[in-house]
């Protein structure tokens, strides 16, 4: 009797052969970057360190296209990036101790925002691992110690032959729902030793799927179905299970208006009749979403953004969709579906009933009149010329990318993105200096489109070395500064609190010259010719940058009163 797991592909002479027979001169690093060929890889970040020298070293003789960053954490936040916008698990290489570390940053933006991000890092010779004080350049008792918090997995290589499985195993779990980060480290001696393993061809590294439960898909078309007021609340989980199609469906079936958070920009068309846009931030929306019998949460864990900072108290019943089971129910009790949203809206749509609310249309245009009654009422004109200007210059299907500043915050509850999956920013974990180089990587996975970046002037001097970067692989980006002369939102938390502030102000170079000192292009723009200057930017292919001298304010919050 034959069964099904005694049969294997056996290999072919030719194969056998070259097995048998692998190409000299390859080391550890080779099967680091066979592996990652071999899993699909074609683009990998990083930076050189003398621990991590093999894998560079392997580089020369693979077919991987390499962007070396300037700083560990500019490239992680490029290897997000990448992850973000093509759905693949991004490389990215590091050296041993102050190498890795600095890149523990970026990594918990890539853990809080659900990007694929493969981080493999050398370590120290294996004759020094353990946990002593051997005295080894960039030693630390225990590396993996200062990523198990950050990552979603770490796996661990101390010989050669473990090389390609310990990878495999880190690319499933970083494309297995919810994306995220992991780690993978191999002691340097390992990727310099000299290697006599075939060549790394067939690999496994299936991502599985987080499929619903049916039972509770029938409860929750069930509620939906029968709703008097339902609503939905789209989050990031939408954009990265490329749902969005799914979302209006089942939006439309069921006649229920839509907001987006800040993280699941472009789940839903802006200027859909059912569209709340992204106005979380607003004690008009959040009554509106109160008042919700049925309230659907796909795809975001409901955290303090998308709550307007916890002070939303749902009054009815709420469904949570939610691929990462650590934030299943963590806010608001629920009917807790443990899914991909993508499978969970479609076993939605396949069972709820078509209901049709004639009022929902004027509700949620009620909402949005008195949003804009509220913002025009403070005197804000300024900032929203700024942002629709930057909307008119950047075309269509351009992705964005946001640093930490006044006017991304701006945009994450009034800019309209015009597509899924073309605005991001770093509002998952909030570090600065996220934008310009989260930008090049994203021009690195697609060279045909201009990719925006926009940061402070505080957030941009993180970034400033990759000016060097995007000149070098003359990637398309546009860098927008808005240059305040400060922190400008701490300025004024500080002295909206305290009177006065401290430790904001800033002496700042002359970005212009600096970019020209790059040999990238530069203008210094106005209020009254940003859409121009930054359009004119934009269609120019390579790097650029564009310089806006203002101080932006925000929109008065409504969760402190």
């Amino acid at each position: 009797m034959t069964h099904d797991h005694d049969l294997v592909l056996r290999p072919t002479a030719a194969e056998t052969s070259a097995a048998l027979n692998p190409p000299p001169g390859r080391n550890g690093g080779d099967l680091v970057v066979e592996t990652l060929t071999g899993l699909g890889a074609t683009t990998v970040f990083g930076l050189p360190g003398q621990h991590a020298l093999g894998m560079f070293d392997a580089l020369r003789r693979s077919d991987l296209r390499y962007v070396g960053l300037r700083v560990e954490n500019n490239a992680g936040f490029a290897a997000d990036a990448y992850g973000r916008v093509t759905g693949e698990a991004a490389p990215l290489l590091l050296s041993t101790g102050p190498g890795a570390l600095t890149s523990l940053a970026a990594l918990q933006e890539a853990a809080a925002a659900s990007a694929p991000v493969l981080a493999i890092s050398s370590q120290i010779p294996t004759a020094g691992l353990g946990g002593g004080r051997h005295g080894y350049l960039h030693e630390l008792p225990d590396q993996q110690a200062s990523f198990r918090g950050v990552v979603k997995s770490v796996h661990t290589v101390r010989t050669q032959s473990q090389i390609p499985s310990a990878i495999a195993a880190a690319w499933e779990s970083a494309l297995t729902v919810p994306h995220g980060p992991v780690w993978v480290e191999i002691p340097q001696d390992v990727l310099l030793a000299q290697t006599r393993l075939p060549v790394v061809t067939a690999l496994d590294a299936t991502p599985k799927d987080v499929v619903p439960r049916p039972e509770l898909t029938a409860v929750a078309a069930h509620l939906l179905s029968n709703a008097a007021r339902p609503a939905i609340i789209a989050g990031g989980g939408v954009v990265r299970a490329d749902a969005a199609g799914k979302l209006r469906a089942l939006a439309e079936k069921l006649d229920a208006p839509v907001i987006t958070t800040f993280g699941g920009k472009g789940a839903f068309p802006w200027e859909h009749p059912l569209s709340l846009q992204s106005w979380l931030e607003d004690r008009h929306t959040t009554d509106f979403l109160e008042d919700a019998d049925v309230l659907l949460v796909v795809g975001s864990g409901l955290g303090e953004l998308s709550s307007n900072y916890h002070t939303f108290k749902p009054r009815g019943r709420v469904i949570q969709i939610e691929a990462d089971l650590g934030k299943l129910e963590s806010n608001h009790p629920a009917l807790g579906i443990h899914a991909d949203a993508r499978l969970a809206l479609s076993a939605l749509l396949e069972t709820v009933g078509e209901r049709t609310d004639p009022t929902a249309a004027d509700r949620v245009g009620t909402v949005l009149t008195r949003v804009r009654e509220r913002i025009a009422a403070q005197e804000l004109t300024l900032e929203q010329d700024v942002l629709a200007s930057v909307r008119r210059a950047l075309p269509d299907d351009s992705p964005s990318f946001w640093d930490m500043t006044i006017l991304a915050y701006w945009a994450w509850s009034a800019f309209d993105p015009r597509g899924s999956n073309t605005m991001h920013s770093a509002q998952g974990a909030g570090g600065l200096g996220y934008g310009f180089p989260a930008a090049l990587g994203a021009a690195a996975a697609d060279p045909t489109r201009p990719v925006l970046a926009v940061s402070g002037d505080g957030g941009a001097l993180y970034s400033i070395a990759e000016l060097a970067t995007a000149k070098q692989y003359d990637l398309n980006v546009t860098w927008l500064i808005v240059d305040d002369g400060g922190y400008g939102i701490l300025r004024e938390y500080m002295t909206d609190t305290f009177g006065e502030a401290t430790a904001t102000e800033l002496s700042r170079p002359d970005y212009v010259a600096l970019a020209e000192s790059f040999g990238v292009p530069g203008v210094r723009t106005t209020r009254e010719t940003l859409e121009v200057d930054l359009a004119k930017a934009l269609a120019a292919p390579g790097p650029s940058l564009v310089l806006l001298p203002a101080v932006l304010r925000m929109f008065a919050p409504t969760h402190l009163g």
